[in-house]
């Protein structure tokens, strides 16, 4: 998996910019021995974004900027010179991406618009000058503000597919063969397990100019949610989908066993995948003849909708596009939106595993950022010989 081109899951550290110092300065001109106080503000420290950019569809372009630095403001000057404001960061991800705080786990956000922006970071606000301390009864203030310190966050970032339907099965169940048949992708297919090292996604184009788009994952084995196989690394990406194909062939000894199994897999990696529309689709039925799927029909689940498909043939496939179709425009078939209180929970083996990878450059990522010395509003007092 290190050669490939598809990475979902980076780990950056951030860090905003800090505020300008303010400025103390008193005026000395020529016949204005004592022109009073004209230290300008100090500039703010720039932000740290995130911003969807549809160009992208992997995070290989982080994979190498670990770390994200906004710029510092500028420092105040003579009169009333306001600092510059710091360079603001943004961050292109894909659509789709989550983001989670790699300390504790919490969601931050979620991408899914193009162009959208999200701050992750705010930068440290400016310093006040000594000439916004100026009063009636304070004339000659000698003292100003530093601006605010910096922030920083270690960010987790998880690109999840956007999808429509989502092809879920065993290694070898037809899922590549499916949607090269059914769209323009041209994913590997190949007789051996496992063929599919990294999701695709396919346009279906429908009746009258529709379309939809189909994601296929990497075949999913028993024991995929205890981390058996790559079906844990890549089960997110059918956590976006609306609707969820199951593919069983139809030379296996026990159909409705094996969706069985295929259901408790994706229940124990996240719950919540059991409220999503399911279709199932028996695959390879060029082998079959009609009394034998009928006879295969008797013993199928009747909680589902049910597919005889070949995409070798083409059996099926219409009848398929039709009911999938129907599922996704239905009124109860809702794209449910992540809850903002989520946690990682089910990623915590994954985030153990990338640790290993990272755990040198944490070591030393920190040794060159710049440490803030300042308090927060702390008050800098002119010295006598000034």
């Amino acid at each position: 998996m290190a050669e490939s081109n598809f990475v979902d899951y980076v780990k950056i550290y951030c860090r905003s910019g800090k505020g300008g110092r303010g400025s103390m300065h008193l005026h000395r001109a020529k016949y204005q021995p004592n022109g009073g106080p004209d230290g300008g503000d100090g500039g703010r420290g720039g932000h740290v974004y995130l911003r969807g950019n549809h160009n992208y569809w992997t995070l290989l372009h982080l994979r190498y900027e670990r770390h994200v630095f906004a710029g510092h403001g500028g420092n105040g000057s003579k009169c009333c010179s306001h600092g510059s404001d710091g360079e603001d960061k943004y961050i292109d991800v894909p659509l789709g991406t989550v983001a989670y705080d790699a300390e504790t786990g919490k969601y931050i956000c979620d991408v899914t618009e193009d162009g959208q922006l999200v701050m992750l970071l705010k930068g440290g606000r400016g310093g006040l000058g000594n000439k916004q301390f100026c009063t009636a009864t304070n004339q000659t203030p000698r003292y100003a503000q530093p601006g605010e310190p910096m922030q920083e966050m270690m960010v987790i970032l998880e690109l999840k597919l956007l999808a429509d339907v989502g092809l879920v099965g065993f290694p070898n169940a037809g899922k590549s063969t499916l949607l090269s048949s059914l769209s323009s992708a041209r994913p590997k297919i190949a007789n051996y397990p496992f063929t599919t090292l990294e999701p695709s996604l396919g346009i279906v184009p429908y009746r009258e100019g529709r379309s939809f788009v189909m994601a296929d994952i990497p075949g999913i084995i028993e024991g995929a949610s205890e981390g058996k196989g790559l079906g844990l690394r890549f089960l997110r990406h059918i956590e976006r989908n609306s609707l969820l194909l199951f593919m069983v062939p139809g030379d296996t000894e026990h159909i409705k066993r094996e969706y069985e199994i295929l259901l408790e897999e994706l229940a124990k990696f996240n719950p919540g995948m059991l409220d999503k529309h399911r279709i199932l689709a028996v695959t390879k039925c060029d082998l079959l003849d009609e009394e034998l799927m009928e006879m295969l029909r008797e013993e199928l689940p009747d909680d589902l909708p049910v597919v005889f498909i070949s995409a070798v043939t083409g059996l099926g496939l219409d009848k398929l596009k039709d009911a999938l179709w129907a599922e996704l425009n239905s009124e109860s078939n809702k794209l449910q939106a992540i809850s903002e209180g989520g946690q990682i929970t089910h990623r915590d083996r994954e985030v153990r595993d990338f640790s290993a990878d990272f755990a040198d450059w944490q070591d030393d990522s920190l040794e060159d950022v710049e440490e803030d010395d300042l308090d927060e509003y702390e008050i800098e007092y002119l010295d006598d010989d000034v």
